[in-house]
């Protein structure tokens, strides 16, 4: 057989591009954080993870400018080799305080982070415990990971996290894989009872914070933060495309763990080291989240007000809670993508999450909100929302 015979059988999405309903890989013309251009239209976005605003923010824009015009646009090379800059060093102190860590590491993607440290990891004599609902990137990490043995269990539930772990070799190196803030559902991770599991069987623990940092916590340092826990947590992980308004990804945690990563981590050893310009704007990101927490304080009081008004108006939200995420649960794949299109027409873009990305039962709109939204775009978007609910039958 060809082996593109299956690219000729692939007709899903040209049969919804041809029937106006394809939501995805739609241009921007425009950028202004809460309202972007498309089709020659200004729209509220309601579905970027741009959490704090800080891609438009002027400081962010000209340090990313002057690190261009210092380095030049790329490194043109991998980290190991010719291509760590004194800003990637000035970067990795600075997380490393930031999320109260002894070191940190970065890498060009928040994706190639999970992949390469998880694969770096696990060996053939380790076990991966992870959540159905982990992020893909912590999916490629464990399959990447050489003769590893993978075990996943179900959304949130310890207990069957602790069926299983207490069924394994004892002798055996496990880690336990998990979001800190689930980036479908919302919802945050059950790291006590995790925690209390760990310590009973021997485990390590690994949480990914892509969108639990700038967002949670008192300093926002994330879940582990905002639950206590971070003394409990062995290493963590963060990106920077989310609330650090650039592109990137870190991993940190003890001196030996992160040596051995930066040393064993194909993903930073044969991929080019991050662009200076996307260093410099994480930089400078970080230090505007320490110095303004007010733009914490507003995401955190438009997620609660987004919340409660979402679930007044009668839709489902699953388990979203304290997060910018809310899913609209529409549990139908066609009634979705109306129900996205219908929202589109009328000036709201949001993210439409089908089968197979996840079970037909589980489709959702992801809806997600930054801390410069204005209250009117939001009232707006509530209103769009509401009336196209009810004119499809989902409230």
């Amino acid at each position: 057989m060809d082996i593109f015979e299956k690219c000729k059988r692939f007709t899903k999405a040209a049969e919804l591009i041809e029937t106006g309903n394809y939501p995805y890989f739609k241009p921007l013309s425009g950028n202004d954080g809460p309202r972007v251009e498309m089709d020659g239209r200004s729209v509220i976005m309601i579905g970027s993870n741009n959490y704090l605003g800080l891609t438009l923010d002027p400081r962010v824009i000209e340090a990313s400018k002057k690190a261009t015009q210092k380095y030049g646009t790329s490194c043109s090379g991998s980290r190991f080799m010719n291509g760590t800059l004194d800003l990637h060093l000035e970067l990795e102190e600075k997380l490393a305080k930031f999320m109260n860590r002894e070191t940190a590491l970065i890498f060009s993607t928040g994706f190639l982070a999970n992949l390469g440290a998880i694969s770096a990891l696990a060996g053939k004599d380790d076990y991966i415990l992870v959540d159905r609902s982990d992020h893909a990137s912590i999916y490629a990490g464990t399959q990447t990971a050489s003769g590893a043995t993978i075990k996943r269990y179900r959304h949130n539930d310890m207990d069957h996290l602790e069926r299983i772990i207490s069924n394994l070799d004892k002798a055996k190196g496990k880690l336990i894989v998990s979001d800190g803030v689930f980036s479908m559902e919302g919802d945050i991770v059950n790291l006590k009872r995790m925690t209390e599991i760990a310590n009973k069987y021997g485990a390590r623990i690994y949480i990914d914070e892509a969108h639990g940092l700038g967002v949670l916590g008192e300093h926002g340092r994330g879940a582990c933060e905002y639950l206590g826990l971070e003394d409990q947590v062995d290493l963590v992980m963060g990106t920077f495309s989310k609330s650090l308004g650039s592109i990137g990804g870190f991993v940190a945690g003890s001196q030996e763990v992160i040596h051995y990563i930066k040393h064993s981590a194909q993903a930073l050893m044969f991929t080019a080291a991050p662009m200076p310009a996307a260093t410099a704007a994480a930089i400078k990101a970080l230090d505007i989240i320490e110095k303004e927490p007010e733009r914490m304080k507003r995401l955190n009081y438009i997620s609660s007000f987004m919340h409660n008004s979402l679930e007044n108006i009668g839709f489902d939200i699953g388990h979203s809670n304290h997060s910018p995420i809310i899913p609209l649960y529409i549990r139908d794949d066609e009634k979705t993508m109306y129900f996205w299109k219908g929202l589109f027409d009328a000036g709201v873009f949001t993210n439409a999450v089908v089968s197979p990305g996840v079970p037909s039962d589980q489709a959702m709109i992801r809806t997600s909100y930054m801390s410069v939204h204005s209250d009117q775009d939001l009232q707006k978007a509530l209103e769009i929302i509401q009336n196209i609910g009810k004119e499809i039958n989902i409230i």
